[in-house]
């Protein structure tokens, strides 16, 4: 990842931009409250100004009481550890591509906004009449339904209809290996506190769900991203990766890749498994967009078997977000552990939820409308993609199904200034850049087709294309 300190140094006076660096190493906490601060001659090096500069600098921190000195000792962090800064702990971008970005102006943008950068599907296309049929199967269930906590691992009716769910793409899971959680972000944070410690090295891909390095970041781990191609990750580079790096961990989507909509291909899987295990590796395999294929691609737990890959999934993108329900497939001997953590950290996962869930997967609602909804979005994937094609958007792979369009913007233009300037036009834009963290995809946007579908997408996107 770029080094924070020299894209800090972009902008401001010499002395400012100092002090911004020292702030910075403060916010992402590598300077702790007693921490001493670099000297003013290494310090003068590391972002080659003068050491006067640095002194004022340091003398008006100190003026602020946000560093104290120490008479011949030098300088150092005072007072107490300020609160976690997501936005500090990663290089200083513009907000426009920064993965929280998109994520909190989707969230807050009002009901007349339009969100083709957005990663979920429009209420209007969830199957609200089943989802009030079942709550109102739920009102008239048992008072514990309503009032207690679920077992550890979570509603066992549910965990037996997932178990057989995966047996139908090849993955062997019992229900005691499945763990309920209330999202797929909670699976992932869960895993990333059972696996991994502060500055430990994941791989990702690049692109990749710009949520995944936004977690990451929290966690302080060190990200190491490998290209991805329309059959998988670039096997060389992964290779090399492993062998530089030494990750412990490597996050991916199965089934349809975000934000590319590739699909890993079986050649690609074995080579991936056969380096994983060669390095020790454990692979984290989201399965969000699994039920939005019409013919199932590899799974990469299935090749595996649960050893060396745990396989996580939620209901947040196909039936509903309101309704937080996730779950993680693992190999039994991390089952245990994994149920102290979710109970240090949230106790349990939401029973409600749950038995909506499972409500509506038993009496066939799900299920028919996922039939209609893959349908549905093919029709919206060939309308936007041509649309794009009639602005000269590329798109990077037509793919065989989902609701996003990865895409190329024409030769000259930076996706992180249309957005700006779509967004005042009240249209939300993903740039590809949130997606990267190597910020090797300035040209890039991603579409949710399903979210495309209003004309004045395209309109407001051709004026934003000309500045």
């Amino acid at each position: 990842m770029e080094d924070s300190t020299s894209v800090e140094m972009a902008s401001g006076t010499l002395v400012e931009q100092v002090m911004a660096a020292i702030r910075q190493r403060i916010a992402a906490r590598t300077l702790a409250p007693g921490a001493k601060v670099p000297s003013i001659r290494s310090f003068a090096e590391t972002l080659d100004v003068s050491k006067s500069t640095v002194v004022e600098a340091y003398d008006r921190l100190a003026a602020e009481g946000v560093i104290q000195s120490r008479r011949g000792s030098g300088f150092y962090v005072a007072g107490h550890l300020p609160p976690l800064s997501l936005a500090e702990l990663g290089p200083r971008l513009e907000r426009v591509v920064d993965p929280l970005w998109v994520s909190r102006q989707s969230l807050e943008a009002g009901e007349e906004a339009l969100k083709p950068g957005c990663g979920w599907l429009p209420a209007s296309w969830m199957p609200d009449m089943g989802l009030r049929r079942a709550l109102r199967s739920l009102a008239r269930a048992d008072a514990s339904v309503l009032t207690d906590y679920s077992t550890s691992l979570g509603l066992p009716p549910l965990r037996q209809v997932l178990a057989r769910r995966m047996a139908e793409r090849g993955i062997e899971a019992a229900p005691d290996q499945i763990m309920l959680t209330d999202s797929g972000t909670q699976a992932i944070d869960l895993l990333c506190r059972f696996l991994i410690e502060p500055g430990d090295t994941v791989l990702v891909d690049d692109p990749c769900y710009f949520n995944f390095l936004a977690l990451l970041r929290a966690h302080r781990a060190k990200v190491v991203s490998v290209p991805y191609t329309p059959s998988g990750p670039d096997m060389e580079l992964f290779a090399q990766a492993l062998a530089e790096h030494r990750p412990r961990l490597y996050i991916t989507n199965s089934a349809f890749h975000n934000p590319t909509g590739a699909a890993l291909s079986p050649v690609a899987a074995h080579r991936l498994l056969k380096l994983a295990d060669q390095a020790g590796l454990t692979i984290v395999e989201d399965d969000i967009f699994g039920d939005f294929e019409h013919e199932t691609s590899p799974r990469l737990a299935a090749f595996d078997g649960l050893a060396r890959v745990i396989h996580i999934g939620s209901f947040a993108k196909s039936l509903s977000a309101a309704a937080r329900c996730g779950f993680i497939a693992a190999r039994r001997e991390w089952i245990d552990g994994l149920i102290d953590m979710k109970i240090a950290t949230s106790f349990g996962s939401g029973r409600l939820s749950a038995e909506l869930v499972f409500s509506v997967l038993k009496d066939g609602t799900y299920r028919k409308h996922m039939d209609g909804l893959r349908e549905r979005l093919s029709r919206s994937m060939g309308q936007a993609s041509a649309r794009l094609k009639a602005l000269g958007i590329e798109p990077w792979i037509e793919p065989r199904g989902g609701m996003f369009l990865w895409c190329q913007l024409p030769e000259g233009l930076d996706a992180a200034d249309v957005a700006r300037r779509a967004l005042a036009e009240e249209v939300v834009l993903a740039p590809g850049n949130a997606f990267s963290a190597a910020q090797s995809a300035s040209r890039f946007l991603r579409f949710n087709v399903a979210q495309s579908t209003d004309p004045r997408v395209f309109t407001v996107l051709e004026t934003a294309m000309r500045g």
